[in-house]
């Protein structure tokens, strides 16, 4: 390599830097969410390359029928049918698809069912939340609580 090719290699890299610093600083869903309906509140992460949701509040955490903690009694599977609802993780491999955009799936405690979801950054206090059977998509939009 010249010395020419070095100077022009070391200043594109130079030039390069800060956009790729940016990119990969560019604020993305992590964070705490109150769902749509208000009831819920979603903590998330980042888990190495992929996004993990966790519910971290409930409006009603306590269970009116039982007097006790809310717990994922609509899981098929008996094993998990009583686990609390609170620190249930919803997902956990939602991965980058486009620019504020993952895909994965999403567990839906109501029903006890998981669903291929895409969650869509739609801007600082906005998140769309849209789980699917098959083609038919059915979505919700969270706001943004704090980090």
């Amino acid at each position: 390599m010249t010395t020419r090719s070095a100077l022009f290699a070391a200043a594109l890299l130079a030039a390069l830097a800060p956009a790729a610093a940016l990119a990969q600083s560019a604020p993305g869903p992590q964070g705490t969410w109150l769902t749509q309906a208000g009831d819920a509140k979603v903590r998330i992460k980042s888990c190495g390359p992929a996004l993990c949701g966790t519910i971290i509040w409930l409006k009603q955490p306590i269970d009116p029928n039982t007097g006790k903690p809310q717990v994922d009694d609509k899981n098929p599977d008996p094993a998990r049918a009583s686990r609390p609802v609170i620190g249930l993780q919803i997902f956990g491999d939602m991965r980058p698809v486009s620019q504020g955009k993952w895909s994965g799936h999403i567990y839906n405690a109501d029903d006890g069912k998981t669903y291929e979801a895409n969650l869509s950054h739609t801007g600082p206090t906005s998140l769309h939340v849209e789980g699917c059977v098959g083609s038919l998509c059915g979505g919700e939009n969270w706001t943004f609580e704090g980090r």
